[in-house]
Order: C-alpha cells, then sequence, then structure tokens
C-alpha cells in the first residue's frame, strides 16, 4: 500500500455483555492485511491477555480466541478509525481520523473498564474519552513486539485487567 494512503481500522468486536474493551491504536500491516486484531506473530498481545484471564488464547486460532473473549465479556477496537502510516510504527501516524470513543460507554451499559494497549493508544485515548463516571481507565505497556519491556514486566501490569473479566 502506497504511503500516503490512508490506513482503515478493523472493525469493533464486541456484544451487549462487554465489560472491557482494550483499544489500541491503529492494528499494523500484518494485522491489516490479515483482517485480524494481533495478527503479527512477534506481537505478545494473545499471550499477555491469556495471562491476564487465565486461559490459553495463543494456541487457538482466531475465531476460537474471538469467541473465548465474547463469553469473557472483553471487546477490542482501536483509538484511529484510520490514517495515513507507512509502516507499521505509532510514530509514523499522520492524519489520524479517530473512533467515536464516546459511543462504548453509550453503548455498552455493562462497561466498567477500558485498557490501552501503548503509549499512543493512551495518550489520544484518554484526551478522546475524557474521565467517564463509573468507568476505570487502564494503561498498559505495549504488547509489539517493538516495546523493549521484558514479557515478565509486561505480564504483570497487564494482570490489571483480570479484575474486570467474570470468572
Amino acid at each position: 500500500m502506497p504511503a500516503d494512503l490512508p490506513k482503515s481500522g478493523l472493525p469493533l468486536v464486541a456484544n451487549d455483555s462487554t465489560r472491557l474493551f482494550i483499544l489500541g491504536s491503529l492494528p499494523g500491516d500484518v494485522s491489516l492485511s490479515a483482517r485480524r486484531y494481533y495478527a503479527h506473530p512477534t506481537n505478545q498481545f494473545w499471550r499477555l491477555l491469556g495471562d491476564a484471564i487465565g486461559e490459553e488464547l495463543q494456541p487457538l486460532d482466531y475465531h476460537a480466541r474471538l469467541e473465548l473473549l465474547a463469553e469473557r465479556s472483553i471487546g477490542l477496537w482501536d483509538v484511529i478509525a484510520s490514517a495515513v502510516r507507512p509502516g507499521s510504527l505509532d510514530q509514523a501516524i499522520r492524519a489520524a481520523e479517530h473512533n467515536h470513543l464516546q459511543s462504548l460507554i453509550r453503548d455498552f451499559p455493562a462497561l466498567q473498564a477500558i485498557a490501552f494497549n501503548g503509549g499512543a493508544a493512551s495518550r489520544l485515548g484518554r484526551r478522546l474519552i475524557g474521565a467517564p463516571p463509573g468507568i476505570t481507565l487502564i494503561d498498559l505497556p505495549s504488547s509489539s513486539a517493538a516495546n523493549t519491556r521484558s514479557l515478565a514486566e509486561k505480564a504483570a501490569a497487564w494482570r490489571k485487567v483480570g479484575d474486570f473479566i467474570p470468572q
């Protein structure tokens, strides 16, 4: 894809019982091409989330992962709906159009928490959503392999999301 054309994100993944949303910035090229969240093999998202909720997500196929997330009341989306971005790094994002994050609060009455996967998602997401009453906002270290924090450090931070998952 030419670097000057906008890249559009993936659709919202959620159901009426969603209690927790995990929001990234904008999926990387591998994920956009596959039309799957966190499809790059080095991205640690499925491993980190699986650890946080006590489920083995990584060995499952994508559709089984999404079914398990639905059963556990977890939704996925991104802060950015589309942007110009050569490559997959958040630092290269330009001309971003944002998703309507306020709709999460309006359309999902069971919502208790929104977690931001990485600094870019957190900075922009918090600015867009403000401080919604009754909703916990959680900043997570990016699951991207470009984030050089150790897996153990990331996992410790990601375990916070487990507090919002029904057992």
